[in-house]
């Protein structure tokens, strides 16, 4: 199967400074990776889409954010000090540091890529779609926050319901962070099936996602947020899998699958806890293709987290091929630890699926 992937070298641009954990070098790393062990035509095509206009992003920010954002990012590429408060429409983590790349364009570049990625799956190009540099999943209609300006995780899904009709759809969020914005906009939309794997929020940015947190009104049941216990490795994830994600995914029978997450759940992540190897990225890629059999193989997968330069184009390329059905041979960087030990955090991730179980119950015949 040949997947699409969309890629150009402006993503590159979404730097937001030398110091800054988000850096645009993880696209390069990541092309070099895809090139080195996939062959172009075959495994996969590369396919470019145009910037997202205000008309775009009006589907999932305000009008004030837009500009605000556009113009403060915009001055701060060209060395210049933005207009106004940046405090008021983001977190501190978005402060560009030194000269920043053209972070706003690439921001919509990565939007644009996302609703390419809706045309290429519905329209049959493709079906399955990987838009590098997607999953700004902590951006809300009128703040960003976690390094992320405007979400293409929602605008993805709004753009399907809003343009192609659809009434079923799954967002996989495999992120070490909670998906805080994706949540916000689909918590009580019955349409939208959101599903969050992620580090304890008790232990890690932004502290939102625990088991209880379930959707609001005619959306109840329909956001299911898993805590993953800090060390959780590869046995603890497939067996969230098993026992949750699989089941629930049957049950709704999503009409696509959108998966946003990139390598920082692996064990030498520099921002987080978890404890997974990169064959549990390949795992989680093999899973998302086996869950697509109900939904014609329609996925796009949105992929841009991580922050061990090291790992993260290894990760992410055992997510593509694990979609694509491509085997890889993964080699893990040094390490002082046997990744093939038995996962000590079982027992922590069992008691996680029961309290999510107990959680969801009454939404979900599976779960009861």
């Amino acid at each position: 199967m040949t997947l699409g992937i969309l890629y150009r070298e402006d993503l590159k641009e979404y730097d937001f400074g030398q110091g800054h954990p988000f850096r645009g070098d993880r696209f390069d790393a990541f092309y070099h990776a895809l090139r080195s062990n996939l062959t172009q035509g075959i495994d996969y095509r590369i396919v470019k889409s145009d910037l997202a206009t205000d008309d775009d992003l009006f589907l999932i920010c305000n009008r004030e954010y837009i500009n605000f954002t556009r113009e403060f990012y915009r001055a701060a590429s060209r060395g210049l000090t933005g207009p106004g408060d940046l405090y008021r429409f983001h977190s501190a983590d978005n402060t560009p540091l030194g000269k920043p790349g053209k972070i706003e364009e690439a921001a919509r570049f990565i939007v644009g890529q996302a609703k390419e990625a809706c045309r290429l799956v519905q329209e049959g190009f493709f079906q399955k779609v990987i838009s590098v540099g997607g999953g700004l999943h902590h951006a809300r209609r009128s703040r960003g926050e976690g390094f992320c300006l405007y979400n293409d995780v929602a605008y993805c899904a709004l753009h399907l319901i809003k343009k192609y009709g659809m009434e079923r759809v799954l967002i996989l969020d495999t992120d070490a962070h909670a998906g805080n914005g994706t949540c916000e906009y689909f918590y009580d939309d019955p349409r939208v099936l959101f599903i969050d794997l992620h580090q304890d929020p008790l232990t890690i940015y932004p502290g939102t996602g625990f088991a209880g947190e379930v959707g609001r009104g005619e959306g109840k049941g329909f956001t299911i947020n898993v805590p993953m216990p800090v060390g959780a490795g590869y046995e603890s994830f497939q067996m969230v899998f098993d026992t949750i994600v699989e089941p629930v995914t049957m049950e709704f029978k999503p009409q696509i699958i959108i998966r946003n997450g990139g390598s920082d759940p692996h064990f030498k992540d520099g921002l987080t806890s978890l404890g997974l190897p990169l064959e549990g990225f390949f795992m989680i890629g093999q899973k998302v293709r086996q869950m697509a059999e109900v939904c014609d193989d329609k996925v796009i997968d949105l992929v841009c987290s991580g922050y061990n330069k090291d790992v993260l184009p290894h990760a992410w390329l055992a997510i593509a091929g694990g979609l694509a059905g491509i085997k890889l041979n993964l080699k893990e960087v040094e390490t002082d630890c046997d990744i093939h030990a038995e996962d000590v955090y079982l027992t922590k991730t069992k008691e996680v699926i029961e309290d999510v179980k107990a959680n969801h119950r009454d939404y979900w015949s599976c779960l009861g």
